[in-house]
């Protein structure tokens, strides 16, 4: 009788930390993620209250997915602005 090897497993970890993936959004994504439309977007950035855009180029500007998210989750746990 001949014992039956299972194959090997090769798990995805690794030595070296995993940067997390992030995206950058498009206005209209960030208005549908925030519940929020573009003036009150860019008022509460002048404020300091909402993250900077980045300029990808000179007509083009985007938010980082991740502060996005963060920034949401921040007024849930406060209770607002």
């Amino acid at each position: 009788m001949s014992a039956t090897v299972a194959p090997s497993v090769h798990l995805a970890h690794s030595a070296k930390p995993v940067t997390p993936r992030d995206r950058l959004l498009r206005l209209p994504e960030v208005e549908a993620i925030c519940g929020i439309r573009k003036s009150s977007i860019y008022v509460l950035m002048k404020q300091g209250k909402f993250p900077p855009c980045i300029h990808v180029t000179s007509r083009l500007s985007a938010w980082p997915e991740s502060a996005v998210y963060k920034w949401v989750q921040d007024r849930i746990h406060k209770g607002g602005v």
